[in-house]
This record gives structure tokens, sequence and C-alpha cells, in this order.
């Protein structure tokens, strides 16, 4: 699921994968992490938002679409809730400074 966090997944793309049905590997994948598939995979995404936003000048859209947030809206909105920041905000604090020669 990691290599593809930026892809559309759903819960039964994950079972049919693991070749269970959605209620063995949602109760399966919950004793082994502690907490649902989605919920997993979400923060999988907001990771590699936050990677992307630390090491790229990418516009903020298209670090929403390469993290699997599908829309700026979604990923401001996800920020928001997880980190009580903007993506924008979030890359001022945490980009390194370019280096000087």
């Amino acid at each position: 699921m990691r290599d593809h966090a930026a892809e559309p997944i759903t819960l039964a793309d994950i079972a049919r994968h693991a070749g269970v049905s959605v209620r063995t590997l949602s109760r399966r994948f919950r004793e082994q992490t502690g907490t649902t598939p989605l919920a997993w995979l979400a923060r999988q995404r907001l990771m590699l938002a936050r990677e992307l936003l630390e090491t790229t000048d990418l516009p903020i859209p298209t670090v929403a679409h390469r993290s699997g947030h599908g829309s700026a809206t979604a990923l401001r909105a996800h920020f928001d809730r997880e980190l009580r920041t903007s993506p924008h905000r979030y890359r001022q604090t945490f980009r390194p400074p370019p280096e000087r020669d």
C-alpha cells in the first residue's frame, strides 16, 4: 500500500490483493497495526505529502495529486485536521533554506 499511496485504493482493493475478505482484512490489520487499513493509508499519504513539501518545489496541487489526496483542498483539510497547519506554512517551516555560495 505504501508504494501505491498516491493511487486511488479502496478497502476492497486491498482485501482482493491480500486474498481475503474485507472483514478478515480489517480484523487482521487492526490486530497487527492497531488501526484500520484506510487510516493507515491516510497517514502514509500525509507522510508522503510532508516529504514532498520538505524536499521539492512542487506546487501544492501537484503535491496533493502525487500524495494521493486528489486535490489541494483535500490536502489542506488533511493538514489542518492532523497537523493544525497548512501545506504552505508546513513547507515554510520545515524546508531547509537554500544553500548560499
